[in-house]
């Protein structure tokens, strides 16, 4: 796979990838939905360190999943383009937001988190994994 590259809506925060995704998913949990401001977020997950962040910084919010375990949301500081997310229980993992790369066109995600929130409407393919929270 080509690097992979993306940014946020008003252009101020830009990021590149050198590493191959370790997962991508579609998560349904109620966080997810409120930080995309629609059903469910797309993420991808890669290696935190071929992940690196250009232009101005990244606004983070600490939040907490249902271990208990801190997750950081980090946006744009200007335009509030949410961008990616770490979390405690996925060590060494940062979480691009599908929706912020310049090229989302080869994102085919198969595996779906947290359906026990999914909003009733949302219809997962019979080709596609579901797990009521996290994988594991």
């Amino acid at each position: 796979m080509s690097r992979i590259k993306g940014g946020c809506l008003c252009g101020t925060v830009r990021y590149e990838c050198n590493g191959e995704p370790l997962m991508t998913a579609i998560c349904h949990c109620t966080h997810c939905q409120k930080t995309s401001g629609s059903a469910f977020s797309i993420n991808i997950g890669v290696p935190a360190d071929s992940v690196a962040f250009s232009g101005a910084s990244l606004a983070r919010f600490k939040d907490s999943g249902t271990s208990g375990k801190p997750t950081w949301r980090s946006f744009c500081q200007t335009c509030g383009s949410s961008l990616a997310t770490e979390a405690e229980a996925f060590p060494g993992v940062v979480f691009l937001k599908g929706g912020t790369l310049d090229d989302p066109s080869w994102l085919d995600p198969k595996l779906h988190i947290w359906t026990r929130s999914k909003q009733p409407w949302v219809t997962i393919g019979a080709d596609a994994t579901s797990v009521e929270q996290n994988p594991g």
